[in-house]
């Protein structure tokens, strides 16, 4: 009997951790609006129902205790400040890094790559087809007719971390004459542009802020050749953390007969849909071209996601450590009230208002424990400016993005803390034996 008994309980506790486990990926899941429906009917119950007043005037009594507790309660909001200011940063990095890539690009450029190719760095265009697609209909001309298309290098050079000296990949684009055209919105914001058959390059503001040796008047050494820095360029986007010179000098420079990529600005949706056609229509062209819209969107989706889950696991992980110590302080709490939950049960409170006090409780510590790391988070790194190894093996410069709706799961990830943290006190106060509470207290 008595090992069915520990069976039994076993079994038990095992069906108590999948259903909290379920519950919580359901609420870390839920919608603002369901939460507010929630929100809603419990305040509802509160202020109409028996059982409700008396849950309110039980959460009273513990709330105005808490400033003789403080030191035992700024553990549940330190640590589960600490939870949501480290998931919040590392989701933040996620969404600057995807927001970056995905405001490289319109729907009005495409990007052309060899047949098959995921990215720049496995494409190979070679220099017969460049005049090939250069007469496909669909690509926008300039006033003298000519097609506005760039067929471009890359090539990853190392640069030296203005942080600490060590060394980095950047990325060296050789471009045409006519990038400028085809990316109306790369502007040049000091200096000039470089010259055709020149070793001139022009860097992104934000290649300048993370690598040393790139204020514009400034020489480099690539190839052992000398480069010179003759302006600075800004987009907004993933082409910031570039440098851009001359493609046929830097395919001279690096030996290179053959282009990786070409960028056409196209005659709007309808224009890409012609080019497109065409250039599947011709054998000779073994290539793809999509929108560089799309083509970003895809080139950001791998790292941003293995960034998110990265984050969420470290969360759930401090997450754990944040509910022990929950459990523990408010473990603690409910031992240190016994006398006073015991004289509550006493006089008329039920069970379900005692156990809703204690959890109302570590709620609200919960979810102050969340708006502090949220502040946190947002006050110390939203718009911080870093850079990560991108797809083409170069360092990419993007800002973490703090948005609302990171702050919000912050916010439902610490009630998540709360309620486990508060749940089994908050059973255990409303299983308090009443006399045996009175005597001992």
């Amino acid at each position: 009997m008595r090992m069915r008994a520990v069976n039994k309980q076993r079994l038990w506790n095992l069906l108590t951790i999948v259903l909290l486990v379920a519950g919580l990926a359901a609420w870390i899941a839920l919608p603002w609006w369901g939460l507010l429906a929630l929100a809603v009917t419990l305040a509802g119950w509160l202020v109409l129902t028996r059982s409700g007043r008396l849950s309110l005037a039980a959460t009273r009594i513990g709330i105005s205790s808490l400033p003789q507790r403080w030191g035992a309660s700024s553990v549940i909001i330190v640590g589960i400040a600490g939870v949501v200011g480290v998931l919040v940063a590392m989701l933040a990095m996620g969404e600057g890094f995807k927001a970056t890539l995905q405001a490289t690009g319109s729907d009005d450029t495409a990007i052309i790559l060899r047949g098959g190719s995921q990215a720049e760095t496995n494409s190979v265009i070679l220099r017969d087809q460049v005049p090939l697609v250069s007469s496909l209909p669909g690509i926008a001309r300039d006033a003298d007719g000519k097609p506005l298309l760039t067929a471009e290098l890359s090539q990853v050079v190392a640069l030296k971390a203005r942080s600490d000296g060590s060394d980095s990949n950047a990325q060296l684009r050789g471009v045409g004459e006519e990038a400028w055209q085809v990316r109306p919105g790369v502007r040049l914001v000091e200096g000039r542009r470089f010259r055709p058959g020149l070793q001139e390059l022009v860097v992104g503001q934000g290649a300048q802020s993370q690598f040393r040796g790139l204020d514009v008047g400034s020489t480099l050494e690539f190839a052992n050749q000398q480069w010179a820095v003759v302006g600075k360029f800004a987009s907004g986007d993933a082409y910031d953390s570039e440098l851009w010179g001359d493609a046929q000098t830097i395919a001279s420079t690096y030996r290179r007969n053959a282009f990786q990529s070409i960028t056409v600005r196209t005659e709007g949706a309808d224009g890409f849909q012609r080019l497109k056609a065409a250039m599947d229509a011709d054998p000779r062209l073994k290539l793809d071209v999509e929108t560089t819209r799309s083509y970003y969107r895809k080139q950001s989706g791998q790292l941003s996601t293995l960034i998110n889950v990265l984050g969420t696991v470290i969360g759930a992980i401090m997450a754990v450590g944040a509910v022990f110590g929950a459990l523990n302080t408010m473990y603690a709490a409910v031992a240190g009230r016994a006398r006073e939950i015991a004289t509550m049960r006493a006089i008329g409170f039920r069970s379900l208002p005692v156990v809703l006090a204690v959890m109302l409780e570590t709620m609200l510590l919960a979810l102050l424990g969340g708006v502090l790391g949220g502040l946190i988070a947002w006050a110390i790194f939203n718009g911080y400016t870093v850079s990560t190894l991108g797809n083409n093996f170069s360092q990419v410069v993007f800002q973490f993005k703090v948005s609302p709706q990171l702050l919000w799961t912050g916010l439902k990830w610490a009630l998540g803390i709360g309620l486990v943290g508060g749940l089994f006190p908050a059973l255990r106060a409303a299983r308090l034996p009443v006399t045996v509470a009175l005597r001992d207290g």
